[in-house]
């Protein structure tokens, strides 16, 4: 069940609020044990939707993380080393990951090298990747004292289960919520922000991407022999929006839900494609795995903070090389990682792009992030080359086929979706905040109707049964 679906939007989650914030709070001393379990039975029926024997195995990754986190709270209190409980719990989750995520392709690659292998066909559990990282959180922040252990399997469960980002993240750190399973406080201001948040996700992932991805596909689905440049840019240009407003807008939904529920969710995006270097778009970009990385590998492996320069690189490697194979079992999402290390110790530790102005330093970034996206898109390297290639060598024909009729809604919304991508809405936000008097009335009443008119919008399209893809379904 995806939250660009119908089934979610006009029947689970007005059952799940109606039941949230309706029959359990009649329950009074037993209203948030019954809201908590509420909303865990809701999310294991959200996940077991489309996936009703792989809740199996999250429920699995559930016990087994809640055992570990006992045991390792149990060696701290005795001031033993939690080093055994840690170990068996990287074993155990990323090895549960390796059978279901990367075994067949490992098996194929050694096929392919000559030995004799039988391949057995393993569907990928939707969202492994999300759950497995924020079980692994549960384990590691209770063993650095960042969050206390919890007795209850129960809020375990409803920790690396909970709906609004079990399948597409942002992945939650333990400590950002361990306090709010018991203790948060709902209210009407962070209710009515957490609908404005998932309207506006709505908007970007409905209206947006998925338009966008007509015309990034068929760029993308066209032979290389018939690839002309233009098409090549306009699938290039197309799927680098495209992922970022499926994305993007996804984490918006989750943000504005896990709000509507007293949960409060760390920002996700922060506009990346306003970044004057690759450092910082990967300060702006999948904040929530980023932040992962660096504490639960880089930190622990010294950081930035080492005596020798050849292991701070080692450190950065192990960090995009686990970026790169978290992404999915293929050498192109390999060879992505190693790409953005290749630029990052480019920029670290050779200057790249220092001191060029500004607009420079944006252009420089915004190319280097839009290749990679094609590396990241292609279904092998050799397609990838391909249309890198057709990119930068002229072909005859220019767009060949009309490319922009597949934008089908409009071709508006190709501009659209490049103004909106930076920080235009932020400033359009900071100007309107300062409107006083009837501005201020106009403002107030403005807002909520272009919310309502996104959410017609959205509603047409998803009634409509439009193309509906979703990027980070995969992982």
């Amino acid at each position: 069940m995806l939250f660009s679906s119908s089934i979610f939007l006009f029947l689970f989650l007005p059952l799940v609020l109606i039941g949230y914030y309706g029959l359990c709070a009649w329950l009074g001393p037993l209203r948030r044990s019954a809201q908590n379990l509420l909303l865990l039975a809701a999310s294991l029926f959200f996940y077991a939707w489309g996936e009703p024997w792989f809740v199996l195995v999250m429920m699995a990754s559930i016990l087994l993380n809640y055992g570990f986190g006992l045991w390792v709270d149990a060696r701290r209190r005795l001031g033993q080393s939690a080093r055994l409980p840690i170990v068996l719990a990287l074993i155990s989750d990323l090895g549960l990951m390796f059978v279901f995520k990367y075994l067949t392709f490992v098996l194929s690659q050694l096929g392919r090298l000559g030995l004799s292998m039988t391949i057995p066909v393993i569907r990928l559990p939707l969202g492994i990747s999300f759950f497995t990282f924020q079980a692994l959180s549960y384990v590691l922040d209770v063993a650095r004292g960042r969050g206390k252990v919890q007795r209850d399997p129960l809020k375990v469960a409803l920790y690396i289960s909970f709906f609004p980002q079990l399948i597409a993240g942002p992945i939650v750190k333990y400590e950002t919520v361990a306090d709010e399973i018991d203790h948060r406080q709902e209210n009407w201001t962070d209710f009515s922000a957490g609908v404005c948040r998932f309207l506006v996700g709505l908007g970007k992932k409905v209206i947006l991407s998925n338009q966008l991805a007509l015309a990034a596909d068929a760029a993308y689905s066209v032979d290389h022999s018939a690839l002309t440049t233009g098409l090549a840019w306009l699938g290039a240009v197309c799927y680098t929006l495209q992922i970022y407003y499926d994305f993007s807008g996804y984490s918006d939904m989750a943000i504005g839900l896990g709000r509507m529920f007293g949960f409060h969710f760390l920002e996700n995006f922060d506009y990346p494609y306003s970044s004057r270097s690759v450092t910082e778009f990967w300060r702006r970009w999948h904040i929530s795995l980023s932040t992962w990385f660096r504490d639960y590998v880089y930190f622990p492996l010294g950081g930035s903070r080492v005596d020798r320069r050849w292991k701070h690189i080692r450190n950065l490697l192990a960090v995009w090389l686990l970026t790169g194979i978290w992404h999915g079992a293929n050498w192109t999402f390999l060879f992505w990682g190693l790409y953005y290390f290749v630029l990052l110790v480019l920029e670290k530790f050779c200057g790249m792009g220092k001191g060029w102005p500004g607009w420079c330093q944006w252009l420089y970034t915004l190319f280097l992030v839009n290749v990679g996206w094609v590396f990241f898109r292609a279904d092998s390297l050799g397609d990838a080359l391909a249309h890198i290639k057709a990119m930068f060598v002229p072909a005859a024909g220019g767009l060949g086929d009309d490319a922009l009729l597949y934008l089908s809604e409009g071709r508006i919304l190709l501009p659209l979706a490049m103004l909106f991508a930076l920080p235009v809405s932020k400033w359009i936000g900071g100007r309107a905040d300062r409107l006083t008097g009837a501005g201020a009335v106009l403002r107030d009443l403005a807002y909520p109707l272009l919310l309502m008119a996104v959410y017609a919008v959205s509603a047409a399209f998803i009634i409509k049964g439009t193309y509906d893809p979703f990027i980070y379904s995969n992982f």
